[in-house]
């Protein structure tokens, strides 16, 4: 656009009551271009008072903004320090708390009947579980049994669902047992789709006694409270 063209147009905006600031980004030209050719252009009082309005706004909403971006850091420290704050409840964590940690995740997450298993999508969780069935209860790697549940939507990223946990766990694909589509609709589309690896069943072939004596340990820690 021509020099004279911007300047007729920065002229129409202004006498329709644009701001000098909404010319010069409209047309792409400093404001001091949009000021000087503008100058001589005196806007009416309804004008001027919605510029006034527009300005007030403007400044009420980054001040806003401002607020809560501040109020977010400051949670963010909070949180951090409370963290710090749990942390600290535990100076080393024994064999025993691992015991009892593990039992306290079985009684949430686990069988109460028939051979042990736990079910979760936290693979953090499921590895801490795995390890709790090793250490304490001395049960191999080869008395597992894993089976995947997710939606039908990864149907085509089952193979890569099951590589997933069986590298996480280190525990062999030939220890899978057919995973379980969920043919539940979901029409709501997640950003982490290729992150998402579904639920996975844990379950200790042979595991019944296993079983009993989890819960006779859950048993005796529910009592003593």
């Amino acid at each position: 656009m021509a020099k004279f063209q911007e300047k007729i147009k920065a002229r129409e905006l202004r006498q329709q009551g644009e701001s000098i600031n909404q010319i010069a980004n409209q047309l792409k030209v400093s404001k001091s271009s949009a000021s000087i050719w503008c100058k001589d252009i005196t806007l009416t009082k309804e004008q001027m008072a919605r510029l006034q309005e527009r300005m007030v706004n403007k400044s009420s909403y980054e001040g806003r903004m401002k607020g809560a971006r501040i109020q977010h850091e400051r949670r963010l420290i909070e949180v951090d320090n409370l963290r710090r704050e749990g942390k600290k409840l535990v100076d080393h964590f024994s064999k025993h708390d691992f015991l009892l940690a593990g039992a306290g995740l079985y009684w949430g997450e686990g069988s109460k009947y028939g051979r042990a298993r736990i079910v979760n999508s936290d693979p953090n969780l499921i590895k801490f579980i795995v390890e709790w069935f090793k250490d304490v209860w001395g049960v191999q790697s080869e008395y597992f049994t894993l089976q995947v549940a997710i939606n039908i939507i990864h149907k085509d990223r089952i193979r890569q669902v099951e590589e997933y946990w069986s590298n996480f766990l280190s525990i062999p694909l030939n220890q899978f047992t057919k995973s379980s589509l969920i043919k539940a609709k979901n029409k709501k589309v997640y950003k982490n789709f290729d992150n998402y690896y579904g639920t996975l069943t844990v379950t200790v072939q042979k595991g019944t006694n296993l079983t009993h004596k989890i819960l006779g340990l859950v048993e005796k820690i529910r009592k003593s409270v």
